[in-house]
């Protein structure tokens, strides 16, 4: 009997990164952090700086935008992918790329509002008390955007933030899925642990070098203030002044957290995919 191959179904992919979120929240909140300060401290003083002055547990402020953020945006980009391969031909990469680039296109729009909160929340460490927003949790971040900032304030950055989503969905699905063929196709790797390991590897560190100076624009539009900036452009040439490297900023860290959360993703995505998949 041929050996059946079992799928994905839609929303495994939105699990998987709510497992992932939940381990590399911390790493999250330091990237957040770091791109939206104008000094210079780096990750060694940040790390027992935050520690020291609000407790360990503040690694984990802002942790339901964060999950609440998965659950939309990555639901809808995984979701995408995986219903749109009935109609888009993936045999080949570009196939891939343009289905994966559609599908970050729609988790971008999706996810910004919960992703606007997720960067309120985490930004609130670096704040003086009397600053911060102290939303309650993601619902009640993204009630009071509505009541005090208005509905079109939710999608404050989702320019960026859908830019930066297709550009995600690109390297780390398309890539990820290329990657483990060029895997298998080779006498050395199954369709285990160690392909899923390595192929996601690949994908995170592709992801985070394509999307970083779009997040750092993404962030900076999030966490302003209103009338701070006047629209994308304007973001673009305050970043500049810290010059090139202003772009990518929080890149070790970027890579710290993307790179683990892809490779969680993935890995409990395939665990998904080969215990409860639907077969061919």
């Amino acid at each position: 009997m041929p050996h059946q191959e079992r799928k994905s179904m839609w929303f495994f992919g939105g699990l998987a990164s709510v497992g992932a979120a939940m381990v590399t929240h911390p790493l999250d909140l330091i990237k957040v952090t770091l791109q939206t300060q104008q000094g210079h401290l780096s990750v060694a003083q940040l790390i027992p700086k935050l520690a020291r002055e609000q407790g360990v547990l503040v690694f984990y402020n802002g942790l339901s935008a964060s999950v609440l953020r998965q659950l939309t945006y990555s639901t809808a980009r995984f979701g995408v992918y995986e219903a749109g391969k009935k109609y888009v031909n993936t045999d080949s990469f570009g196939g891939k790329v343009a289905l994966a680039g559609a599908s970050g296109l729609v988790g971008g729009i999706v996810g910004t509002p919960a992703d606007m909160v997720n960067v309120r929340m985490q930004n609130d460490v670096k704040l003086p008390p009397q600053q911060r927003r102290n939303y309650n949790n993601a619902f009640d971040g993204l009630v009071r955007v509505y009541r005090q900032e208005g509905f079109k304030r939710l999608f404050s950055g989702a320019t960026a933030a859908t830019a930066r989503g297709i550009l995600m969905t690109i390297g780390q699905i398309a890539f990820y899925d290329q990657t483990k063929i060029y895997l298998l196709a080779t006498p050395y790797f199954q369709d285990n642990l160690v392909t899923h390991f390595t192929a996601s590897l690949v994908a995170g560190t592709i992801a985070t070098t394509l999307t970083q100076p779009l997040d750092v624009l993404k962030t900076r539009s999030m966490n302003a203030k209103p009338g701070e900036f006047n629209g994308l452009w304007d973001i673009v040439k305050h970043t500049a002044k810290l010059g090139p490297l202003g772009f990518f900023k929080g890149y070790v860290p970027a890579f710290v957290r993307l790179g683990p959360h892809t490779i969680i993703t993935f890995v409990f995505l395939e665990q998904l995919r080969l215990k409860f998949g639907t077969l061919n």
